[in-house]
């Protein structure tokens, strides 16, 4: 549950240590400690607790996850949720990620993702100026690399809308295609929960808390804040261009339904001129003018067709057939 718990010195020098010695390095006023996590279960998070003075509502939100985006300040300690999306196999997989920020630690603790901080970390590594400014660089790290996972799935969202858009507008209705824009709708859904929040998140870390902070890091947070923007614009014209594609959808199968129902109505018509001939002179047995006359009988089925024909050229003017 513990992937990483690495000592970042503050003279550039780094490396792993025992989760036993973190006591020990944050009374030594060198550097600060990141230490990563795994869905951690109740034990450890309660040595966290014990080891960086975190509040217990904070140990609660964190071990429980399924919270809100947010960032709540307890203390000398800021505690941060956010949601990630990931893209994989053209399948999109949710999942949360919490930090607790103190003035010499940073410790990331993510829930049912796969994604690891680990590009995050080797970025920070191979940035030691702007690591020597504090954990607050390396929180920016993992923010930007949450951020940045967006754009692939939103990406993903408009080709597959772009392909539904093609099927709706095919002449064949396929039942498949309203199932796809709904789960597609259901996906955006979730995905708009996750963006929306971050703009009320980020805004704070590029003004507030300068204890925790370090005034050339809050830069790297507005970055970070313009891109949330850009993907919550995004998300916001695809939900409505989803939306719109679900109104034309059922539109079009409402008019193919019509359209249906007018052919049948045309048919229907051109069945009832005959039925309504021979149904009119089958009820006189009597006096049937076919009877009396050489060419009666063929009369009246010549008259039957002009009748049919007149009326099928007529509804096919009407575009009934």
């Amino acid at each position: 549950m513990i992937v990483n718990c690495i000592h970042y010195r503050a003279d550039g020098q780094h490396g792993p240590i025992d989760f036993t010695e973190v006591p020990a390095a944050l009374q030594s006023e060198d550097g600060f400690i990141w230490v990563g996590l795994v869905e951690p279960d109740e034990a450890l998070m309660r040595e966290m607790q014990r080891a960086f003075c975190l509040h217990e509502l904070a140990i609660e939100d964190a071990h429980k996850a399924h919270q809100r985006p947010k960032a709540e300040l307890y203390e000398d300690v800021l505690f941060i949720a956010v949601h990630t999306a990931h893209l994989a196999h053209e399948k999109v997989s949710f999942g949360e990620t919490h930090a607790f920020l103190g003035r010499r630690f940073l410790v990331t603790v993510r829930h049912a993702s796969e994604v690891s901080y680990a590009a995050a970390r080797a970025r920070c590594e191979r940035e030691p100026a702007r690591l020597a400014n504090g954990p607050s660089f390396g929180l920016y790290a993992v923010l930007d690399q949450i951020v940045d996972q967006y754009f692939p799935v939103v990406d993903g969202f408009r080709e597959a809308l772009e392909e539904l858009e093609q099927e709706i507008f095919s002449e064949d209705y396929r039942r498949d295609t309203i199932r796809r824009l709904y789960q597609l709708k259901h996906e955006l859904s979730r995905l708009r929960l996750a963006v929306a929040p971050l703009q009320d998140l980020l805004s704070p870390l590029v003004r507030l808390y300068p204890e925790l902070i370090h005034p050339q890091t809050r830069l790297y947070y507005r970055d970070v804040l313009d891109h949330a923007r850009r993907i919550d614009a995004s998300t916001d014209t695809l939900r409505e261009m989803l939306t719109a594609a679900m109104s034309v959808n059922l539109a079009l199968v409402t008019m193919a339904q019509g359209e249906v129902v007018k052919r049948l109505a045309g048919w229907a018509a051109l069945l009832a001129v005959p039925t309504l001939i021979t149904g009119w002179y089958g009820m006189n047995f009597e006096s049937m003018p076919e009877l009396a006359t050489r060419f009666g009988y063929p009369g009246v089925m010549g008259l039957t067709l002009v009748a049919c024909l007149l009326l099928y050229r007529r509804l096919k003017r009407a575009r009934w057939l």
